[in-house]
């Protein structure tokens, strides 16, 4: 299992403007990549959607933080198939196994890497209202970046870290094992 991609969405709406938590009515306006197989950066933007798709189908084990509860969900509006049949890692909700609730991803990677998200995921909606691509490929990359160096460290090490509401830093155990490549029909390609 070499073509492990870690990867992070951003929309160009929120669930105020679609009324309410329903990730598959929201639109991409941009996603972001990073591809173990050949140790490449990549972005993508809303017309580009076809060509991310084909690049995710090729994917062993596709990895994410709330990637199945929120990016799958959004990209699924784009797909044929459903990308939940690729094998998946969402580190949040790992995390949430082993502590009980949800936190932050910004939390984690502070605490874990000592490196944060950049900005927010409604400044991102904002940029796309003004025309700001790149700045969002910009937060979205970062968001890829200390997405996978917390999944690097929490597959190395056994847990990560985040700092509860007092202050007091906390060891979480995590499992970040692979999860088994299963066979994967591409559902893009013309037949």
């Amino acid at each position: 299992m070499n073509n492990i991609v870690v990867f992070d969405i951003e929309t160009q709406n929120t669930f105020d403007d679609v009324g309410g938590y329903f990730p598959e009515k929201l639109d991409v306006s941009v996603v972001c990549a990073y591809f173990y197989a050949d140790d490449s950066w990549r972005s993508y933007t809303i017309d580009k959607m076809q060509e991310l798709l084909k690049d995710l189908e090729s994917a062993d084990c596709l990895i994410g933080y709330n990637s199945i509860g929120f990016d799958v969900p959004v990209l699924n509006k784009y797909y044929a198939g459903d990308l939940l049949k690729i094998p998946q890692l969402d580190m949040l909700d790992k995390i949430r196994q082993s502590l009980g609730y949800r936190i932050k991803l910004d939390d984690v990677a502070s605490a874990t890497i000592g490196q944060g998200k950049s900005a927010h995921g409604l400044q991102a909606v904002q940029w796309w209202k003004e025309g700001k691509v790149q700045e969002i490929i910009d937060y979205c990359m970062q968001d890829v970046k200390v997405t996978k160096e917390v999944f690097e460290f929490g597959q190395k090490n056994g847990y990560v870290l985040f700092d509860d509401r007092m202050g007091e830093r906390r060891m979480i155990e995590v499992d970040f094992t692979l999860p088994e490549n299963k066979s994967v029909m591409n559902l893009t390609m013309g037949f």
